[in-house]
């Protein structure tokens, strides 16, 4: 158990970084929403799946679970996913196809929001 808690602790602490890493280099800006991106991030791990930054740090909280036995943590990832599922559905998202529209309505179309692709999406514009 605590090798797997290790392994979900290292994939999302990967993951976040280069999900970071993306809205500065790709989306000019940063996660912090007073300095948004400018561009719609769609490379890195948002080719396999949208939101890597909230999956990441559930990896992280059920790797911490793993290595510490606590069926607190593993109720807290449980509990939090339905409001954080509520504000990307009805405050993230409309906000970004507000700001980026057609280019993020494709993107959705193409790249799941909670279940990542097998093979990462090729950039292609196809609905």
């Amino acid at each position: 158990m605590r090798a797997g808690g290790g392994v979900l602790i290292g994939v999302g602490g990967t993951m976040i970084t280069s999900a970071f890493v993306r809205f500065v280099r790709e989306g000019l800006g940063t996660p912090v929403p007073i300095a948004p991106p400018t561009e719609l991030v769609v490379g890195g791990v948002y080719r396999y799946v949208r939101n890597p930054m909230y999956l990441a740090l559930a990896s992280t909280v059920l790797g911490q679970a793993l290595i510490l036995g606590s069926r607190k943590l593993l109720l807290y990832v449980t509990v939090m996913a339905l409001p954080v599922s509520a504000f990307v559905r009805f405050q993230e998202e409309p906000r970004l196809a507000s700001t980026f529209g057609e280019q993020y309505e494709r993107y959705c179309a193409n790249v799941p929001r909670w279940v990542p692709r097998l093979r990462p999406w090729d950039g292609t514009w196809s609905a």
